[in-house]
């Protein structure tokens, strides 16, 4: 059986390779897990995708819960446990072994130039991810003005976002998007 044919090993190689370029965490990596999900393997459509990521992110925990959905929906609790593996264990190894080689050149300067160069990074990663996000969630021009208005005041009050989830709940829930 080639890894073609097995969701298991489809969403193991997936999700090991993803895990490599979440920098800033695993919504950083958005774009491509929507991608592959969607695009690629077909494992779920634009709105499944957007339904799950809405999820994770209301579940207590890790933004990485996403990881495990989707290995939910391809295969169950296996595909749960095996994306979730994927995703957290290559990179948690990685940092451990930098973390042990960076403490050995403490006094250098570069990797300090080295983690200011990926703030900006993350930024863009992150900004693709709610591109990808608002694209496959806001197929009505009702939803596309209360995610920019929630954009927005997210942005610039000190409002708790939780209060900006729960008032699109209710407008989704009364079928008014």
């Amino acid at each position: 059986m080639s890894g073609d044919d097995n969701p298991l090993a489809q969403l193991f190689v997936t999700f090991a390779l993803i895990s490599f370029f979440a920098v800033g965490g695993a919504n950083a990596a958005l774009p491509e897990m929507h991608r592959i999900a969607v695009d690629v393997r077909h494992w779920m459509t634009d709105k499944q995708f957007a339904d799950v990521f809405a999820i994770s992110q209301l579940s207590p925990g890790p933004n990485v819960l996403i990881v495990t959905l989707i290995g939910y929906s391809v295969a169950g609790l296996a595909g749960a446990a095996i994306a979730t593996i994927a995703m957290c264990g290559p990179t948690a190894a990685l940092a451990y072994f930098v973390s042990r080689w960076l403490s050995n050149v403490r006094g250098a300067r570069w990797p300090a130039i080295l983690q200011s160069a990926l703030v900006p990074l993350s930024i863009g990663l992150m900004g693709a991810s709610a591109l990808i996000l608002a694209q496959a969630s806001d197929q009505t021009w009702p939803a596309l003005a209360l995610s920019a208005s929630a954009a927005v005041i997210a942005s610039t009050t000190r409002l708790n976002p939780l209060w900006l989830l729960a008032a699109g709940g209710c407008l989704g829930f009364a079928g008014l998007l």
